[in-house]
Order: C-alpha cells, then structure tokens, then sequence
C-alpha cells in the first residue's frame, strides 16, 4: 500500500477537524474558529483552538497542534496506517490498493480479531455460569466490584483441555493455534492453553482483543499464564489497559506504570484511570517509547519488594539512552511489602495520591542508587562511584542531556564527599597580595584566573603518583612501633598505593603479617619485625625502627604512647586524603582553562585552599613532635 501526499491531502480535505474533535471535547464558537478545554492537560480556561479553514488543532497551553491524522494517532492511540483508514472510512475515500501478499495479512489479522473477540465471549459467559463460582469468588475476595468485572471483561476458562476448541471449532484448529488460544504438540490433538483460570482480556489501543492474561484460581504455577506472541500479540510492545488509560492520562497530564493487571485493575477502580502494565516483562524500549507518546514523564510505580525496585532500577538504565529534552521517567515507592492493589483496597486514592506527591526524579533514583550500592569509605570506592556516574551520563544519546547529567552528577559528588574531608580554617581567594581581581587584566584583556604555583613538594608527589615518599616511610615506622593500628586502618591500608621499591614491599609485607596473623595475643612490635625478618625484611623493618630524625612523635621509640597513635591517624588521613586533592584540583584545574566560570574559579580557590589546610595539618604534626621533644629534653 502507497499513501501518497496527494491521497493524503485528500483526507484531510474531506474530514471535518471540528467534527472529528467535537465528538470528544466541546467545543464552542470563537470568530473563526472553534475553542475548548485541552484534553492533552488539565486547563480550565479554554486554550484550545480549532481551524477548520486551514485544518489543524492548537493549544496555546501545552503547544499540541496537529492535523486530523495527529489527532487520531495522538488522541486516540490508533498508529499510523489505522488512523488513515478510519478517517478515510468515514470520509468515503478508498484505500490505495494493497498487493496481493498485504491484503492476505490484513485479511487474517481480521479474522484473528474475530477468533479473540469470540474466545472473549465465550470466557465472559463461563465466569456467569455455574464453573465460574470460584473466580468470582476470588474477584470478590480481591475487591473487584461488578462493574469492573464487566468494564475490563473478566472472564473464565473451564477446568477442561477441549472446551474452548469445542466452542469455537467453526474457526478451525489452525487458527485456534495461531491465535495462541490452543496447544499443538506434534502427533496430538490440540488442547486449551488457558484451563481453570480466571480470564483478563489484552486490548491493542483500538480496544480489540489481542491476547489474555489467565490467573490461576487457586494454588499452582505459574501463576498468572499469558498468550504467546502471535501475529495480533507482541508483549515487548503491548501495555495493559492503554486504551483506556490514554485518553485519562492527555485530560490528568500523567501516566503511572504498574506492575501487573490486578494493581492497574485496582488503581482504575479507586478513581486513577491513567494506569498501564507491562506483561509479565521488564519494561522495553517499545514501550518506553508508547509512554512517552502520552505524557513526558511517566511515572514508574513499582511493588515496595525487593524485586519491584531492582524492576525500577532497571527502567531507568533501559530509559536512559533515550531520554531527550523534557522527556524522562519519575518513580513512586510504596512501603515495604505493599503493591497498589494492596494500597488502594486498605487506604484508598488518597494514600496513592500522597505518595505521587513525593515522586521521584530519574536522576535522584540514579543518584540513590549508586550511592547506597557499596561503602564509600575510600579512595577507590569513591572513584568506583564516579566511574559508574559518569557511565551512566555517558550512555545518554542526546548530547543536551547528557551534558545536563554529567553537571548534575559531578555537583552531587562534590557536594556530598566535600563533607567527608577535613575541615580548613581559611578559604581567601588566590590573588597577589593586595591586587584584586579586576586588576589582574589590562584594557580590553580577558581575565584569566592565576594558577597555583607548582612547589617541589608538589613536583615530589607527582613523581610518587600522588603519595608523599616522606610520609609513607614515616607512616610505615609507625605502623612497625605500634602494629595494633593496622587492624583499625586495614581499609584504607590494604587498599593504598605506596612508591615503589623496597618501602612499597615492605609495606605490603606488613599489612599482609596483619591479615595472616590469627593468634589471641595482640601482634606487637618485635614479633613483627621477627616474621618480616622471615621475608627477608630485616635490614629495612631495623631502619625504620631507628628512624628517630623523622620529624613525628610515632617514629619515635620515647614518645607518649597515646599521643603517638593519634597523630598517626592524623598522618595515614593526610596521606591518604592528598592525593584526592590533588586530583580533584587537577580535575577543576582542566575545566576551567576550558570554560572559565565563577563557579569553577571558586572550586579551584577551594582546593588550593584545601591542599594548603592539609599542609598545615601536617606541619602541625612536626610541630607537636618538636614541642614534646623540647618538653621531654626540659624534665630531663
């Protein structure tokens, strides 16, 4: 079939917009044209208008506009080739002539409607009939009133492996199995799919038949039983209760996904129409994309379990390659142990209603989930969390987004572990003394921000990879006077990169002696220089235990024992939190000479702050040591 721009124009010649969108909204005379409330968002003040002359639709509200063939494909929820066909119907136009092969798929993909339109009917009579006391019984246990019952067509298939193929057999086995209705297993007859189950029919957007969900009635898997794909059923592309929640969801501006049949059931019937499920599958591009020809945001409102929310956390990586401007997901989580079937029939819409209230947005789901998906103690666990963000961002097609996302994380990053570090007593800006910043630039110059200055500390520490070769050495001989420590810094330690060579390995060795050593009695000081003795360690373990020109009171055989521990801490928090610094520093130092901004400027002043907080830190540490020293020679 060929739908030339000419048959089209035609279409929309003979189609009467203002009748076509009267029959769903009123509509009332303005001038020219016709005027009404927007069925795409909830307005009371018309803003809504219908030209007939030039044929669109527009709202001057949300910007809907379109075409009769929009409104049927956006209104309505009908695809494309459907929306054509009906308007050309009722226009009195003819169908372009379909080859030999399409014309034989459309005439038994309407033949198939006519088999699920049949086998629907015959369900919904069984569920009034004798055999069906049983799930009526548990449609009443489970709140579904009777108009429901009749409004979704609830229905029942009898306990037999022949009724069903009995009651449609003029249609023929063929058929019947190609619908999904029955099961052929080669050399057999062919038996009912769907026995002693409680009936849900599966609609397209037009509202046909495509496909059942079976409920089983009383105990046995699986438990709920749906149609197998067949030429009218595609579960990766089909959402429960569409056609009916479509046009809901344009008049309230929302859509809420489900879990399941009976939480979209038990929503519709509390008052919340605009409410879809998938079948029985993870959420699928597909129907992302059928969501968001609705609404922009569709909100996931998954089980409170364990299961629903690893289903939440799914949608959201699946959603985002996809998102666009304005387009994105927005989630509800129940308490614990509750589905919305569960909340609506003990509390009501307004429990619902309570929790849409506090939805939340994609990139706080995100953010919430990596950040409670492992500790964050260290280095390494922190920069495990950045990698996975930035993975996150980077899987974003659209570069506004992703760009949007890559800000929003790197913000929350900073901002949430900026609270981790040590404080510092000052953060002046890193001008000259006595220049301002407008003085930093000559006529018509751009300001550039001064960098800060590269000492040879800094060029030592670049050289070790970030960790001071002073410290460590003198963290090392610490950890050899007083091994108890290991065991309360093991994290940081067994994970922290020393320099290379023999300090390297011998540090190693020590933390290994810490994490092999099991016996009761506390690992002291000369056992542990006796066992990396053992590895070959003597020389440099004796060294280091001799290392009393080291500026800190815990290299240092006669100092308070208290005091001694405490400043290690200090020292192995300074080692470890420098190289973060630095790199961090680094990082702002690289984003602003691309694009300087205020907020990246004070984000280098406060690391080049920070770093010097950290030196402070540590010349406080030589300072305590040289006064104690100085006391210990005065009561000498």
């Amino acid at each position: 079939m060929s739908l030339t721009p000419a048959f089209l124009d035609e279409l929309r010649a003979r189609t009467s917009l203002s009748a076509l969108v009267g029959k769903t909204v009123k509509l009332t005379r303005a001038g020219r044209e016709m005027k009404g409330c927007c069925p795409f968002h909830n307005e009371k003040t018309p803003s809504f208008y219908v030209n007939d002359d030039k044929g669109f639709y527009h709202c001057f509200g949300c910007s809907a506009h379109g075409d009769a063939i929009r409104w049927m494909t956006d209104h309505q929820g009908l695809p494309f080739i459907d929306a054509v066909k009906e308007l050309a119907a009722a226009a009195g136009l003819d169908m372009p002539e379909q080859d030999a092969r399409a014309a034989q798929r459309a005439e038994r993909a309407k033949s198939l409607h006519d088999v699920m339109q049949a086998a629907a009917d015959f369900f919904t009579q069984q569920l009034g009939g004798i055999e069906g006391a049983a799930a009526r019984a548990l449609l009443e246990r489970r709140g579904v009133s009777a108009a429901t019952t009749q409004a979704f067509g609830f229905g029942y298939s009898p306990d037999s492996r022949g009724r069903l193929r009995a009651a449609l057999k003029d249609f023929g086995d063929a058929m019947l199995v190609e619908a999904g209705l029955l099961i052929q297993v080669e050399g057999k007859e062919p038996y009912d799919r769907f026995r002693g189950r409680l009936m849900i029919p599966i609609r397209d957007p037009r509202g046909r038949v495509i496909a059942f969900g079976g409920r089983i009635i009383g105990e046995g898997e699986p438990k709920y039983l749906n149609s197998p794909d067949t030429p009218l059923f595609d579960k990766g592309r089909t959402l429960y209760n569409l056609e009916r929640a479509a046009p809901a969801a344009r008049k309230a501006d929302r859509l809420f996904v489900v879990e399941g049949y009976m939480d979209a059931i038990a929503l519709a019937q509390g008052g919340v129409g605009e409410v879809v499920a998938p079948l029985g599958t993870a959420l699928t591009e597909h129907q992302l994309e059928r969501l968001w020809r609705v609404v922009d945001v569709p909100i996931l409102c998954l089980d409170g379990d364990g299961a629903g929310q690893k289903a939440a956390i799914r949608a959201a990586h699946r959603a985002l390659p996809m998102l666009a401007p304005g387009r994105s997901l927005a989630f509800v989580t129940l308490p614990d142990g509750e589905d919305p079937d569960d909340l609506m029939r003990a509390k009501g819409k307004p429990a619902f209603e309570a929790l849409v209230r506090e939805a939340e947005p994609l990139v706080d789901r995100l953010w919430k989930h990596e950040l409670a998906a492992e500790p964050l103690t260290t280095p390494e666990q922190r920069a495990g969390l950045k990698r996975r963000l930035s993975d996150l961002a980077g899987s974003i097609a659209d570069p506004a987004v992703k760009s949007e996302y890559q800000a929003e994380f790197r913000h929350r990053f900073d901002e949430q572990f900026a609270r981790t570090r040590q404080p510092f007593q000052q953060r002046q800006p890193f001008y000259p003394i006595g220049q301002r910043r407008s003085e930093q630039r000559g006529p018509g110059q751009k300001w550039t921000p001064p960098l800060p200055p590269v000492t040879e500390d800094a060029r030592r520490l670049r050289a070790a990879g970030g960790i001071d070769p002073i410290l460590s050495k003198a963290v090392v001989a610490g950890l050899l006077r007083h091994p108890a420590e290991i065991a309360r810094h093991m994290e940081v330690l067994g994970s922290l990169k020393l320099a290379d060579g023999a300090l390297g390995r011998v540090f190693e060795a020590v933390v290994d002696v810490a994490l092999a050593d099991t016996r009761a009695a506390p690992l002291d000081s000369g056992r542990l220089v006796t066992i990396l003795a053992q590895s070959g360690f003597d020389t440099i373990a004796h060294d280091l235990l001799r290392a009393d020109a080291m500026p800190y009171s815990f290299t240092r055989a006669d100092a308070d024992a208290k005091q001694a521990r405490e400043d290690l801490d200090e020292a192995i928090a300074i080692l470890v939190t420098r190289p973060e610094v630095d790199a961090a520093l680094a990082e702002a130092t690289s984003a602003m000479m691309e694009r300087f901004t205020d907020e990246a400027f004070q984000r280098q002043v406060a690391l080049v702050n920070e770093q010097r907080a950290l030196d402070q830190r540590l010349a406080n540490l030589v300072q305590a040591n040289e006064d104690a020293r100085a006391l210990g020679l005065e009561d000498d």
